[in-house]
């Protein structure tokens, strides 16, 4: 198993915890005597840096949200000045105003930093090509990958999104070995090589895949390997935080946070207070070197877990189970917390189910509904109606079991819903409020 920076990745966990100790101490003074919008939080919520004694101590600090983001556009919470800032990179802003994120050289240092740590500790390197098919330009994703792969000394095809034939042509070309994408994109490339008459497995090198952007489940990461061969590394990021940063290793067991760069929290999403290693809440990160654009406290709203027993790799950094949901993603059914994530791993236990499926809710006098419609097989498509009553049945008792609620299930033909090349929408939310 590879090691990047073994000074870090392999630092026992009282070292790591005396360094991040340090360096929240740092970050925490640099904030307040750098920054008027931090300094006045911080002074609202009765704490100064001399109080920031312990790890535990950052619970004294105050939350950040996306409002607060929203409300400093475009600059208010920089703490560089234009002439320190080498990049901007923005949010989509598809739920309300863009983040505009800054980068110092040592910020986007950092960033390909983290990556190429990740990327190593599976096995990628020099001998690698790999293929970026995440969006370039002012969303964060591809750049992410792009200057990591060049870190690590493999050679980097940056495709960016789309044009499918295209991207087909350079994985057989080229001998692409990885491939940076969302899950829900690469399972797309899978049908079209298909269609084409390409073996993923046979007639390419490609054996890895760097996926994130979107929830999805262990089992599609097994629908991935049986149909393509490939490997899915689960990948996380946010945009406000950098973009992609953290990933799994070769243990593919959590996803490692590297504890120099960011100190996580898990909180109850209702209350703030702090959970304990192995209870589910939401994730809080605080970036303990980020120059330009710092963030303290910050509740991303996903929704995850830190694992209590150490990672076989050696690594003491802290890992978090695969995101379940997130905060605002989550679908309220009759009183029932409902993420799309356990519905996509309910679907992808019956093998006659495709890969595509879409959640609509609506609301009958004053009663909510779902609707799961679900793609098959061609090879399970049929007109026999008892069979398809049958197999709708048994979706229906095992989503009823998982979800705590009822759903209709509706069994569509292949290729009848929507495909993204980003980031999938599967809700379709018609409640009116």
């Amino acid at each position: 198993m590879d090691v990047w920076n073994p000074h870090i990745e392999k630092l026992p966990k009282a070292q790591l915890d005396a360094l991040q100790l340090k360096l929240l101490k740092i970050q925490t003074r640099r904030m307040w005597e750098f920054s008027p919008f931090y300094r006045e939080r911080m002074r609202s919520a009765g704490v100064t840096p001399d109080d920031i004694r312990t790890l535990q101590d950052v619970r004294k600090l105050p939350f950040m949200t996306k409002k607060d983001l929203r409300d400093g556009y475009p600059d208010k919470l920089m703490m560089r000045d234009r002439g320190d800032l080498l990049r901007y990179h923005a949010s989509s802003g598809t739920t309300g105003k863009a983040t505009i994120v800054g980068y110092t050289k040592n910020d986007l240092e950092n960033w390909s930093e983290s990556l190429a740590r990740a990327m190593t500790s599976f096995g990628l390197g020099k001998h690698d090509v790999i293929q970026v098919a995440n969006t370039y330009g002012l969303f964060s994703g591809g750049l992410g990958f792009h200057y990591a792969t060049e870190k690590i000394g493999a050679t980097v095809i940056p495709a960016s999104t789309g044009n499918t034939d295209r991207q087909l042509e350079l994985i057989c070309d080229l001998g692409v070995t990885a491939m940076a994408a969302t899950p829900s994109y690469l399972m797309y490339l899978g049908e079209v090589a298909e269609k084409k008459g390409i073996d993923i497995r046979k007639d390419t090198k490609l054996r890895y895949g760097l996926l994130g952007g979107e929830p999805w489940s262990d089992r599609m990461r097994d629908r991935i390997y049986e149909k393509m061969g490939i490997r899915g590394f689960n990948c996380f990021g946010a945009s406000e935080l950098s973009g992609p940063l953290f990933m799994e290793c070769a243990e593919q067991d959590g996803i490692h946070f590297w504890g120099d760069l960011a100190y996580l929290e898990i909180v109850d999403p209702d209350t703030g207070e702090p959970l304990e290693p192995g209870q589910r809440g939401e994730m809080v990160v605080t970036m303990l070197q980020k120059e330009a654009f710092p963030m303290m406290r910050y509740r991303l709203g996903d929704i995850t877990s830190i694992m209590k027993e150490p990672c076989p790799c050696g690594r003491a950094h802290p890992r978090i189970t695969r995101i379940q949901g997130r905060v605002d993603d989550m679908i309220i059914i009759r009183g029932i917390n409902v993420f799309p994530s356990q519905v996509e791993h309910s679907l992808m236990q019956h093998p006659e189910v495709g890969n595509e499926f879409q959640l609509v809710v609506d609301r009958k006098g004053h009663l909510d509904t779902m609707l799961v419609r679900a793609e098959l097989k061609p090879e399970a498509f049929t007109d026999n109606i008892i069979e398809l009553n049958a197999l709708r049945e048994r979706i229906s008792n095992r989503l009823k079991n998982v979800l705590n609620v009822s759903a209709n299930v509706e069994l569509v033909q292949p290729g009848t819903l929507p495909r993204f090349e980003g980031k999938a929408k599967r809700v379709m939310d018609r409640r009116e409020y």
